[in-house]
């Protein structure tokens, strides 16, 4: 049977409450994730959580310090959002960002003049949304699952819904044959550079 490579990437972290709960799922069912940091967000107690997951095999992406909509910000400013993350990211893992998720996926001429690292979108279910139940998280999750896809979820504080949500699809796409991968992995697997112009990737097949 052909490989079938999916990869889930959370945004909001980190914190001390959700993202150690998600780590808790993603290691039971030995997957590993992504996680788009907001600089803001990393203190000494929330930069363990970061570590742990880096050592589980988890990739470490850069998501701005203060969560702004970039899109009419000049170049300078959106260089210092993505680079004051980025010296936070390093001196907790070791490793520079490899990819960049702006907020809201807003983006515009000049945030890709100022930060060169491929853009990634994803495949959401409106998960910061307490109206959206767990159980259609889960439904709509299992419904757009490809091989290539990126799931863009958050693990903000008080995120329950999501949790329960991955914690039922990470078996039920393990039964469909599907292999959970880091978002570098998943290029790698497909055979496909991300480094391509105004990137936004969603999907890569």
């Amino acid at each position: 049977m052909e490989s079938k490579y999916i990869c889930l990437s959370f945004d909001d972290g980190p914190n001390i409450d959700t993202m150690p709960a998600l780590l808790d799922i993603l290691e039971r069912h030995g997957v590993p994730a992504s996680f788009f940091l907001i600089g803001q967000n990393i203190n000494p107690q929330s930069a363990a959580v970061v570590k742990r997951a880096f050592d589980m095999g988890c990739d470490i992406q850069n998501h701005s310090f203060t969560h702004p909509a970039m899109a009419e910000m000049p170049a300078d400013a959106v260089r210092d959002e993505f680079e004051r993350t980025d010296r936070l990211i390093e001196s907790i893992t070791g490793k520079k960002s490899e990819f960049f998720r702006p907020p809201y996926i807003s983006v515009g001429p000049e945030m890709y003049k100022a930060v060169t690292v491929p853009f990634i979108c994803g495949f959401g279910c409106e998960d910061w949304l307490d109206s959206v139940s767990a159980d259609e998280r889960y439904e709509r999750l299992l419904g757009a699952a490809k091989d290539g896809l990126i799931y863009l979820l958050h693990c903000m504080s008080g995120n329950r819904n999501t949790l329960e949500a991955v914690d039922r699809l990470i078996p039920a796409l393990k039964q469909r044959g599907f292999e959970f991968v880091s978002l570098p992995d998943l290029f790698r697997l497909e055979a496909v550079d991300p480094c391509v112009e105004k990137s936004l990737w969603t999907q890569l097949k």
